[in-house]
């Protein structure tokens, strides 16, 4: 599994949205693009108090801003979410502290540990209290773990983890396409197990997949359109719920729902939106660009087709790159059947420059 078999031939797709013109090729910064190039013209010097713009796509890595394409929102922006803080962030801020949140049924008021495995004595007394460089969490970061939330919005996935069940993810993103950063990526969020001390991790905004003639909570959120297609129908509306973008199509990619078997169990579930696509195709680059030891793909069998089922932990150990929950635990199916891996591997590569095709989603 450490030499993925090549991708299996590639399936007629329609475009997704246009890359903009600040695209990754031109916006992505690695170890050796953090300080722009010499024009043979100083630029004025800061001034005390001057602010720095931001742009509005960066994600933290190592404390660095890594241009990302896609609509980040930072733990430190307003409305966003921060795994750092002990207190509960959806009860009262007097019932909020950590006696309470004890009280309540928490562990412990840390949500998330140290990236210890493979390092040195040494480099653990460097790194224990914040002193992560660059080139070390490159070395140490190799796998890139998607689930879905089971939640619906990245306001409700956000109060499960953190208040209720004291868990943590590195990025959440929403039904509208935004990302959620909750922490510096040299964390070592609590989100899959086994795999928590060498991986990022994502949740995506999906009521998730049930076994057919199971699917009540689908019922619930989605539903018929003005137009005849499908549309989320997120219980309170969106607003309510923390979705920014009021815009956004609100809609799965495709209209009927998608039956497909995860670890041998047949699953119904309708797909994420094209907005959550575009998002995730864009990190996925940004992310495979910064971490070399990713590899953008999934993993797949000796004819190039997707493992549907939980690695063989020899596998897993030496697997590099984008892997479905269910690949690391084996009580786990997330993403789902529904889930487009190759719109997201093909696009992702593309926008790195790796392979030919166009980012694509199939109606």
């Amino acid at each position: 599994m450490s030499h993925p078999q090549p991708p299996a031939p590639r399936r007629s797709r329609a475009p997704m949205r246009p890359i903009p013109s600040h695209s990754l090729s031109a916006l992505l910064l690695t170890a050796s693009t953090l300080c722009p190039p010499a024009t043979g013209q100083e630029p004025a010097p800061p001034r005390p108090g001057e602010r720095l713009e931001r742009r509005g796509d960066e994600i933290v890595v190592c404390g660095q801003l890594v241009h990302s394409t896609a609509p980040v929102v930072l733990w430190t922006d307003p409305g966003g979410y921060d795994a750092y803080r002990v207190e509960r962030r959806f009860v009262p801020l007097d019932q909020a502290g950590w006696r309470d949140s004890q009280a309540a049924g928490l562990r412990s008021p840390v949500r998330f540990g140290l990236r210890s495995n493979g390092l040195t004595p040494e480099q653990l007394e460097q790194v224990r209290g914040g002193g992560w460089s660059l080139p070390l969490l490159q070395e140490v970061v190799d796998q890139f773990v998607i689930h879905y939330d089971v939640c619906g919005t990245s306001q409700a996935c956000f109060k499960v983890l953190h208040d209720l069940r004291g868990l943590s993810v590195h990025f959440m993103l929403d039904v509208d396409g935004t990302i959620y950063q909750t922490m510096d990526l040299k964390e070592s969020a609590y989100h899959a197990t086994i795999a928590n001390q060498r991986s990022i991790g994502i949740e995506i905004a999906n009521m998730g997949a049930y076994p057919p003639g199971n699917a009540e909570a689908l019922d619930r959120w989605y539903d018929e359109g003005p137009d005849g297609g499908t549309r989320l129908t997120i219980p309170g509306g969106p607003e309510a719920n923390g979705v920014r973008d009021l815009s956004a199509s609100l809609r799965p990619s495709r209209d009927e729902p998608v039956v497909g078997t995860v670890r041998g169990t047949e699953l119904v579930q309708y797909d994420l939106t094209p907005e959550q696509y575009d998002s995730l195709t864009r990190l996925t680059a940004t992310l495979c660009t910064v971490f070399p030891k990713l590899e953008c793909d999934y993993p797949r069998d000796p004819s190039g087709t997707l493992i549907t089922d939980t690695l063989p932990r020899d596998d897993w150990e030496s697997y590099q790159g984008i892997l479905g929950h269910y690949h690391v635990q084996t009580n786990k199916v997330d993403p789902g059947p529904a889930f487009q891996w190759d719109a997201v591997i093909e696009g992702a590569r593309a926008l790195m420059g790796l392979g030919s095709g166009e980012p694509a989603i199939r109606d």
